[in-house]
């Protein structure tokens, strides 16, 4: 996503060796929780309202999130590149075609062939969740080519927010519930909110931390339009109304275990504000990333814990 490195609490780590561990690297890997993590989300959501699980419809939802993931990671990696925005001056992990690794068109063929294999994948899903699904696989990989190309690329605007909130969010929550349960609910489009803005904050703390070299190569992200203070309060904001969501949302089991999430929550809001920059908040990207996995793990804990109180005791 973006020029982000999601998940991970060290500085860019050294440069692989092998070809395969190269290519492996450019696909950015770490990145992919934030694509699974929503769809894990939606599987546990319709579990909980159908109580039936399309096993093989959820592991293909799980394949074709990644591959797009990993397609934009590539194109983005090529674009950004050829575009002069990843230089020597980079705060963030090496890039291969910046590294020399691969060169620009390889790495756009490695996207192109992401990208048809998520297709592939979602030409199956279409079979169960018909036109819908169709639309959605289409327009999220369209959007994988639009976050770094075309003449007005989402990553150079101030709309990667609101594109991750959408994509990393509402689609991927509420598409695999509609796969899984052939319906939609509130509930699916308010856990997709609620998922979406974490993953909105680590764009909002990676372009934060690229803020200057961002403006040197010509983006206009959300953090220059409002500044740096207002950043802060945007990202402190994002990590917060989640838990307020989750907790208020109407969603089924239990979901006080959330509560829990919110020392990591303040400990990241703390970095931002106490001044931390540059290289320095590398750590803080990577939690932050890791707080919208914990938010699904810890939901995912009070629906175990209400499945076990009803089996046990009934609905009473």
């Amino acid at each position: 996503m973006g020029n982000s490195e999601p998940v991970g609490d060290r500085s860019p780590p050294a440069s692989p060796s092998g070809r395969i561990a190269r290519w492996v690297q450019a696909g950015r890997p770490r990145t992919l929780l934030l694509a699974v993590a929503p769809v894990l989300a939606g599987v546990m959501l319709a579990v909980a309202d159908s109580g039936q699980l399309a096993f093989f419809t959820a592991l293909g939802t799980l394949l074709a999130a990644a591959g797009i993931q990993v397609g934009t990671n590539l194109h983005n990696d090529a674009v950004d590149f050829e575009r002069g925005t990843d230089t020597a001056d980079r705060l963030g992990p090496p890039r291969a075609s910046a590294q020399g690794w691969f060169t620009p068109a390889q790495v756009r063929r490695a996207a192109h062939a992401a990208f048809l294999a998520s297709f592939v994948l979602g030409l199956l899903l279409v079979l169960r969740g018909g036109l819908p699904i169709l639309l959605l696989g289409l327009t999220a990989i369209a959007a994988g080519y639009a976050y770094t190309s075309g003449p007005r690329p989402i990553a150079y605007g101030p709309l990667g927010e609101t594109f991750v909130l959408a994509f990393f969010g509402i689609a991927a929550v509420a598409g695999t519930y509609y796969l899984q349960t052939l319906s939609l609910s509130a509930g699916a489009i308010t856990l997709g909110i609620a998922l979406g803005m974490p993953a909105a904050a680590v764009l909002t703390v990676n372009n934060y931390r690229d803020f200057d070299t961002d403006r040197v190569a010509g983006r206009r992200t959300l953090c220059h339009v409002l500044g740096r203070p207002a950043a802060r309060y945007l990202y402190a904001g994002m990590l917060l109304l989640p838990v307020v969501l989750i907790l208020f949302g109407g969603l089924p089991g239990f979901s006080w275990p959330v509560l829990l999430a919110l020392p990591l929550a303040w400990s990241l809001i703390r970095s931002l504000f106490s001044g931390t920059q540059g290289t320095a908040l590398n750590p803080v990207l990577g939690k932050t990333a890791q707080y919208q996995v914990w938010l699904v793990l810890l939901y995912g804990i009070g629906l175990l814990m209400s499945a076990l109180v009803n089996a046990l005791f009934g609905h009473g």
